[in-house]
C-alpha cells in the first residue's frame, strides 16, 4: 500500500491555477492590440492528460506544428518536464507580406507524478502532433534521465 503524497493538494492547486491563467491568457490573446499580443505570447503551457494505468503512467500532450527534434523531455524526482520550441526564419527579398504573425514559439510544462517512476524504462512517441510518454511505475529509486522520442 502506498502513502498519499502530503503535498498533492498543493500540486493540484498549482495545476488548476496554471490552467486558469492559460485560459485567461488565451481569451485575452483574442483581443486586438498590444494587450492581446502580449497575452497570446504568454499562453505557452500545453494541456496534458495523465493516465494512471495499472503499471505505468501515460502522459499525452498535443504539440501540433513541432518537429520531433524540437521537443525535449526529461524525468527526474517524480517530475516530467516537457519543452518544445520552433522558430520561423525571416524571409527577405521574396514577396511582400501584408501581415506576418508567425514567430518563435516555445512551450514548457512540468507534470508532477503521484509516485516514482522507472526513469530508465521511460519511452515516448510523437505522431501527428501528439506526444505520448510512457512512464513505468517505480520499484526502486531513480536518478533521472532524458527521454528519447521515437
Amino acid at each position: 500500500m502506498s502513502r498519499r503524497n502530503p503535498f498533492q493538494d498543493i500540486e493540484d492547486l498549482f495545476d488548476r491555477m496554471g490552467r486558469d491563467i492559460d485560459r485567461v491568457s488565451r481569451e485575452l490573446g483574442q483581443l486586438p492590440g498590444p494587450a492581446g499580443e502580449l497575452a497570446s505570447r504568454n499562453a505557452r503551457s500545453p494541456a496534458v492528460d495523465v493516465e494512471d494505468a495499472i503499471d505505468e503512467f501515460v502522459v499525452t500532450v498535443d504539440l501540433p506544428g513541432y518537429d520531433r527534434e524540437d521537443i525535449d523531455l526529461s524525468v527526474n524526482d517524480r517530475t516530467l518536464r516537457i519543452s518544445a520550441g520552433r522558430e520561423t526564419t525571416d524571409e527577405t527579398g521574396e514577396g511582400s507580406y501584408i501581415r506576418r504573425e508567425r514567430r518563435r514559439s516555445m512551450v514548457n510544462r512540468s507534470v508532477s507524478l503521484p509516485e516514482g517512476v522507472e526513469e530508465q524504462n521511460a519511452s515516448a512517441t510523437y505522431t501527428n502532433g501528439v506526444l505520448t510518454v510512457r512512464l513505468p511505475k517505480e520499484i526502486g529509486e531513480g536518478s533521472g534521465r532524458d527521454i528519447d522520442i521515437d
